[in-house]
């Protein structure tokens, strides 16, 4: 029997890393579907216990010198999922008795990272620095030979980890690993005499792992800092009474106390008080949004002026911010196509590295009786440039950079081949109603046919009862703002595409499209032309109507969102074309889109809008954006489908991205940002192999030699990394 396992991985600091650990594991019987995670620091896969135990797996890992330990274990670097670090803040809060009594809970024992120096990799840099050191200073004061040897003794001391590593990697069937390579090159150094240059190179690459480590650290901190949004302290409301409790321990249905300047610690609605909340942490809108009761909550949001009551709707675990984490950190499974492509080359470029090496150490002096010590010198320098931790690394440290970005100003993007499709992006299709416009709809006319407005009215709010569609909201807005009372109904059920239909008062009724209306028979010239009036005015008509009788129609207008246009002309400014596809009439959705400046297609049936979307697909990269719910089906069909929704559900699981600030002009953010991560991308890619192809003619020709290899191959790999944290600070909202 097969169970999925996940354990935490300390140690991995660029791409090779990563492969190392899942050619480890991929080679033992009993394991598939293998899932390392480079920046999350976390490794997945389905295991036959009968076949490989899960402390041989741990084994294998250990042996390539890399930490680890079961998810929610403690090792020396958590991981940054939230529900795992859930621990409380004691030594900045002043913890009480009643948090250490709650029951399930970890107590305070969060440890901070250790500094380099306290690292496996650090203390190698200090030994092996301090045995460089030693033995210039036995050159200075004692023979040559003597300080021969002291090199050679360093040599040997600095490269006996290293060799350990290789040898264990060679064990798990990869013998083409950097601590090979950099094996093969110090002893090679050494047996051609040239033992200073060799204690000086195995110093070099030990500083270049640490400065690797340190740079990964630095592009993982981004998102970790999302953790530290959820305060780890709640004050419980139990009996009239609060006390302190982990934030972590709170349930469903508890209420809590958010005092001004307080983080809410969980989300859920407010109960009690009217204050501004500061929601920039989640959604990255830094203007505070005003909370009343019956308001939702994010957890992670700042109270900016009153004290609120908040009842928790969602568990710790399940918090809006706990699954910006969990998506950022998955979102490395979906590999960028750019990124698989280097994966396979380099699978192929290091063994053909290691053959010109071999082909440069014998072919001149066989052929051309050159000197053997010269070109052996020069071989064993190519192999150091040619590791490719650089190449490898180049891509997934500005994915992760990029989703660290997003994430931090409400944009989530699900991984490397959405941020490729979405910078590719020719094409943007919208959704109207909630995406283009407010969602929120108003009763501007009600025209009676039979009786009179309240009898309308009525009959529209009995058949919307219980509806959540923004139509059927203001509907039954306006009937309680007017003192109407639904007549009651059963039976309802809604009509994609054309409305609703329910059993009002023992009889069925309709309420739906004009075009709905028209192919029920109800239409006479007068409403036509009623309803053609109403829609060249911009506004959405809608039909209530009985088996053959038509009760009246009713006029809606929903205001386009005041960022819209703003959103269509920076798609412009980007090359992109805009075009509004919606279910409603034409009239209507010339109006909204006349308004906006774009194209639209209307009067479109669910599967209208996937055709449509599929022929803008047969001439470039489509991004579609909707609700993420009545728009399924087209977002399935674009390149990318993105999700507007301030942390719903929906929003944040359904679609390739989401916006969580509900503003269009994120749209264009998302492009802009994608569009930076690839620049990135290529600059990297660049950086790694123009590095590489520099070196590698300067060593041939004897220009360079070992240790400036070893800095070729450290420094572009730490290059890099620096460069893809450049993204970290990019702004999506500012136009270049």
């Amino acid at each position: 029997m097969t169970t999925r396992c996940e354990w935490m991985i300390t140690g991995m600091d660029c791409g090779s890393c990563a492969g190392k650990v899942r050619g480890a594991v991929e080679r033992l019987p009993g394991v598939s579907e293998v899932d390392v995670a480079l920046m999350a620091e976390r490794l997945r896969l389905t295991l036959d216990e009968g076949l490989t135990s899960r402390a041989t797996v741990e084994t294998a890992i250990k042996r390539l010198g890399f930490g680890i330990a079961p998810k929610g274990v403690a090792a020396p670097r958590k991981s940054f999922v939230l529900p795992d670090d859930a621990v409380a803040a004691g030594a900045d809060r002043g913890e009480t008795d009643s948090l250490r009594d709650v029951p399930g809970r970890p107590g305070p024992s969060a440890k901070r990272d250790p500094s380099w120096y306290q690292t496996g990799k650090g203390r190698l840099v200090i030994g092996t620095g301090a045995l460089l050191i030693a033995a210039w200073g036995i050159n200075i004061v004692a023979p040559d030979g003597v300080a021969h040897l002291a090199f050679i003794l360093a040599t040997l001391i600095g490269v006996a980890p290293i060799a350990w590593r290789a040898l264990n990697a060679a064990r798990a069937g990869m013998p083409f690993t950097i601590e090979m390579l950099m094996t093969i090159a110090a002893t090679g150094a050494l047996v051609i005499n040239a033992a200073e240059e060799a204690a000086l190179v195995v110093f070099l690459f030990a500083v270049g792992e640490v400065l690797e480590g340190v740079a990964a650290d630095k592009a993982r901190d981004g998102i970790r800092a999302l953790a530290q949004l959820v305060p780890k302290i709640a004050l419980l409301e139990t009996s009239g009474r609060t006390r302190e409790v982990l934030a972590g321990s709170l349930t469903i249905g508890q209420t809590v106390l958010v005092r001004p300047g307080d983080r809410v610690p969980a989300d859920g609605e407010v109960i009690e008080g009217v204050s501004g909340l500061d929601e920039s942490p989640v959604t990255g809108e830094s203007v505070p949004s005003l909370k009343e009761p019956g308001d939702a909550v994010f957890a992670g949001s700042i109270n900016t002026e009153a004290a609120l009551r908040v009842r928790v709707s969602k568990a710790a675990e399940d918090n809006t911010i706990a699954r910006i984490i969990r998506l950022v950190e998955e979102a490395e499974t979906a590999r960028a196509p750019t990124e698989r492509f280097i994966d396979r080359f380099s699978r192929i470029y290091m063994p053909g590295v290691v053959g010109v090496a071999l082909l440069v150490a014998i072919v001149p002096p066989l052929t051309f009786a050159q000197a053997w010590d010269i070109w052996v010198y020069r071989a064993l320098a190519l192999l150091l440039i040619g590791c490719p931790c650089a190449l490898v690394i180049s891509v997934p440290a500005s994915i992760a950079s990029a989703l660290s970005a997003g994430a931090r100003r409400g944009l989530l993007m699900k991984g490397g081949a959405v941020i490729e499709a979405a910078a590719r992006t020719t094409h943007v299709a919208f959704d109207k109603t909630g995406t283009l416009t407010l969602g929120r709809p108003r009763i501007t006319d009600i025209v009676p046919f039979r009786g009179t407005e309240a009898e309308v009215l009525e009959l529209a709010a009995g058949i919307e009862a219980g509806s959540s569609h923004p139509l059927a909201v203001a509907i039954l807005s306006r009937a309680e703002a007017n003192g109407v009372a639904p007549l009651p109904a059963s039976g309802a059920r809604a009509l994609p595409g054309k409305g609703a239909e329910a059993m009002v008062a023992g009889a069925s009724a309709w309420i739906g499209s004009p075009r709905f209306a028209e192919s029920s028979g109800v239409f006479d010239d007068t409403a036509r032309s009623r309803a053609a009036a109403l829609e060249m005015e911009g506004k959405t008509v809608v039909a209530v109507f009985r088996a053959g009788l038509l009760v009246g129609l009713l006029a809606l207008r929903d205001e386009p969102r005041p960022d819209a246009g703003d959103a269509v002309r920076q798609l412009k400014v980007l090359g992109v074309d805009a075009v509004m596809l919606t279910g409603d009439n034409g009239r209507t959705a010339a109006a909204i889109s006349a308004i906006l400046g774009m194209d639209h297609r209307a009067e479109l049936m669910p599967g209208d809008k996937v055709a449509a979307i599929r022929q803008m697909a047969a001439r470039g990269c489509v991004m579609m954006v909707g609700d993420g719910i009545n728009d399924a089906p087209a977002l399935a069909a674009a390149h990318v489908g993105v999700a507007m929704g301030s942390g719903t559900d929906v929003a944040l699981e359904t679609a390739d991205a989401a916006m969580l600030r509900n503003r269009v002009t994120d749209v264009a953010g998302t492009i802009r940002l994608a569009r930076a991560a690839m620049a990135n991308i290529r600059q990297n890619v660049a950086i790694a192999l123009g590095l590489k192809a520099v070196f590698l003619v300067t060593t041939v020709l004897g220009l360079t030699g070992l240790w400036l290899a070893i800095l070729a191959d450290t420094g572009a790999t730490v290059l890099v990394t620096l460069n893809a944290l450049r993204l970290l600070a990019f702004d999506p909202d500012k136009e270049s």
